[in-house]
Order: C-alpha cells, then structure tokens, then sequence
C-alpha cells in the first residue's frame, strides 16, 4: 500500500518520500492501456480494434511512466492536504526511481520532494510606532496655486516685447560661439520656455526684445541645474556639453494674460461649488491642498507601517529551499548566482504577502463586488479629470465602464488586492502607536524625495 513519510532537513525544511507497490498503481495501469486501445489511431486497424498487444507495445511504457507520476502526485497532494502543511510554491523533486521506470519489471517505487515550510506569523499592531505628520498650508501656498490656476484657466496674448519673467518665449537654439557666430554643423533646434526658466542675470538680456532679435547665452550659465538638465535633454546634448555657447534667435514672444478672480473664473475650477467671492475660492484651494497633503501623509504613514514590518520583524525562512525554487520556479531557469542575488528582494517580498495575508485575516478584511465596482467607477473618475460629478445622475456610460470592467478578469484580480490591502491599512491605522509631528511642505517633500522603496 502506498505511503508517504516525512523527514525534517533543515530549517522549515522538509522531505516528504511516496513509496508505491505494484499494488498501488498496476490495476490503474491496466486500465489506462484499455482505454487507450480504444481511442488509438493506428493505420491499418479501424478505431477500437487494434490488438491489446501492439497498443502495449507500442504505447505501454509511456502510459506505464504516466500512470505511477499520476499516483505519486495523487498521493503527495492527499498528504499535505490532510497534514495541512503550509508549504511555499510546489514541492521540489529530490531522489526518485523515474529513471527506473520499467513495465515489464514493474516493482516498487520510491519518490522524494522536498517542500519549504511557512514560518508562523503574528502581529501586534500596537507595537508598530509610527509618525503623523501635519503639513501646513500656508498663505503663500495657497497664492502660488491660484496663480497657477489662474494662468491654466487665462488666455495667450502676443505682446511686442518681453516684458518680465512670465513672457513666453518661442526661441531657436543655434550652437555658436561666445560671440553669437554660428558653428557650422551644430545644433540647431525650436523650443519654447518661460523667461523664468533663466538665470537672474540672463533674463535681464531679454527684457526689451522682440521677434527676430537674438541673445547669446552659455548653457551652463544660463540655466539652473534642473533647467540645464531639461534643455541638454531637448537639444540632444550630455553635462560634458553644459558649457556650449548658443544663439538664442526669438521667433514669437507670449504671454499669458491671468483669467481674473470672478464668479467665471470659480465655476471653471470648481463647477460643482457655488463659490461666490475671492475668500471662499481661496478657502476652496486651501481645502484641495490640505486634502491632497493629508493624503500623502496617511501614504506615508502606510508606509512607515510597511518598513516596520518588512525591515524590523524577524521572520525565519527555508532559505535554502527557496533558493533552489528560484534556480527552477520560474519560467525562466536561473544560475545559482543568480539566485543568491534576487534572494534578498524575494525575501521580503515573501515576508510582506505573509504579514499582509495574516492581518487581512485578522481584521477579517472583505472585498466585495460593489466594492470592485465602485474602483473601477473612481478610476474613470480620474481619468476623466475629476469631472464626472458635473454629469449629475446621467452616469449611464459610467455604469456600462464599470460592467465591461467587472468582466476583465485581470483587473478584477488586481483591484482585488489593491482594495483588500487598503482596506487593511485603514483598519491598522487606528490600532498602531502614532505620534502627531507638524512639519512644512519643503521638509516633508525632502522626506518622500530621500525614500526609496
């Protein structure tokens, strides 16, 4: 009779062996080669009639082979699933007798896998301490965004000469030198940009000119470090040509004219509000701004609850086995180098689908159709630009988005686990220690700029 034993190897790191008599597998053997007689297609015999003999010869030994791997599968699944072992990926082979296989000697059989066991996990959200951060929004803050509005919502006039640093500027770069000579074979490209985009001291060279006039500049002088990066980027050029001369030909000077602070103006940025005066617009945008940094800050404290997890529990691993799984798991076969190399990476993507899983099942974390729905419905909300409100209750469209959606089979998938882990981290924010830190929008910035994750 068949039997599996279990050995333990190493670190969560086991060898479960099937051993198989005759008895086990030689009845099912049999039958198979029947039913195979049946169905065999072999010219010169109709369909059904081809001799037991030539069938077993000529097919016996690789239904034999598919038989006792059937068996040993059947026997290995029934194994784990009443141990109820909790095993990462499949059981991995080790010693067996394939090679052994014979129908003519048939005989007993021994099998060996080894699995790699999951760690026990537990989580106590009260000890993960974590930082709130208030960002303030100040006045200045708020200026600069509805200026920016202002600007997006207002209209491009052609005035005869630059004026200031908001002209806008359709210029053509022409390699030269510091002369304004042009060189022969250089760059020569359009672009358009922004008075401010330049240095103080080269802005005040274009003050006053119009179209057809020049200005020559050198680039690593002419530009800050971020603007210098954009526009070598543009004409094609690396940092070892920063200190290139250029003649700076203006074809068309602009500037937008701001759209002024009216109830127009309002309904444009904001057509679902009733906003009436200046002050309620500027309360409006604060509001959007302090929506949008209370967001980030609850991202980041997501995230702070992520690292806690990942980088500072200890959780115990069948290195090994996990090693040897990545050498041959995947669809592409790795060299053992290779594996050691993405280990690391692997590990703790591992530790945080085991942390995740086990507080979505302890917070009892659901997601239920609607739920993948209502994503799908706000995902065409932002694609849309946020408008869709403006439609009233004529959503029918947003409704069939939603459907036609509901029947994609990736997405479904995906929404379904980017809902279940928000909804997980909403419910570990309100148990985790925190502690409340206000703090500007410049260090807070500082401080997702120096994140890597």
């Amino acid at each position: 009779m068949a039997s599996v034993t279990r050995e333990n190897i190493g670190l969560l790191n086991d060898k479960l062996t099937v051993q198989l008599t005759k008895e086990d597998y030689y009845s099912g053997f049999e039958q198979s080669l029947k039913k195979y007689a049946k169905t065999a297609n072999i010219p010169g015999f109709r369909k059904g009639m081809v001799p037991a003999g030539l069938v077993k010869k000529m097919y016996g030994q690789g239904v034999f082979s598919d038989e006792i791997l059937r068996k040993v599968e059947g026997e290995l699944n029934n194994y784990l699933n009443n141990e109820k072992l909790e095993i990462f990926a499949q059981p991995l082979p080790l010693d067996n007798d394939a090679a052994k296989l014979d129908m003519n000697n048939a005989g007993d059989y021994t099998f060996s896998f080894e699995v790699g066991l999951k760690p026990e996990v537990t989580v106590d959200p009260k000890k993960i301490k974590v930082t709130r951060y208030k960002i303030e929004v100040t006045d200045a803050m708020v200026q600069e965004e509805v200026e920016r509005l202002q600007v997006r919502n207002g209209k491009m006039t052609e005035p005869e000469t630059v004026t200031g640093d908001d002209n806008v500027l359709n210029v053509k770069f022409i390699e030269s030198d510091k002369d304004g000579n042009e060189t022969e074979g250089g760059v020569s490209k359009d672009n358009s940009l922004l008075v401010k985009y330049f240095e103080e001291k080269t802005r005040k060279k274009f003050i006053g000119k119009k179209n057809d006039d020049s200005v020559v500049i050198q680039l690593s002088k002419a530009f800050g470090e971020k603007e210098l990066e954009a526009i070598l980027g543009d004409l094609g050029l690396t940092k070892d040509d920063a200190d290139k001369y250029f003649k700076l030909q203006i074809t068309k000077v602009g500037l937008v004219e701001k759209a002024a602070l009216d109830e127009a103006f309002f309904a444009s940025v904001y057509p679902n509000n009733e906003i009436k005066t200046e002050a309620d617009f500027r309360a409006a945008v604060k509001a959007e701004i302090e929506n949008h940094f209370e967001q980030q800050a609850k991202n980041q404290v997501y995230d702070q609850i992520y690292h806690e997890l990942v980088d500072h529990s200890k959780l115990e691993f069948p290195e090994s086995f996990l090693k040897r799984w990545l050498q041959t798991g995947g669809e592409k076969p790795k060299t053992a180098e290779e594996a050691e190399a993405d280990y690391p990476n692997f590990a703790n993507q591992l530790k945080w689908t085991l942390f995740s899983s086990k507080l979505i099942e302890d917070n009892k974390i659901e997601v239920l159709p609607e739920d993948i729905r209502e994503f799908a419905k706000q995902q065409l909300f932002s694609y849309m630009g946020g408008q869709l409100g403006a439609l009233g209750d004529n959503q029918q469209w947003v409704d069939d988005y939603a459907n036609r959606m509901m029947q994609d089979r990736k997405f479904v998938e995906d929404s379904y686990h980017r809902i279940s882990t928000d909804k997980m981290f909403t419910a570990l924010e309100g148990q985790v220690t925190s502690k409340e830190e206000k703090i500007s929008a410049e260090e807070f910035a500082k401080k997702l700029h120096h994140h890597h994750h």
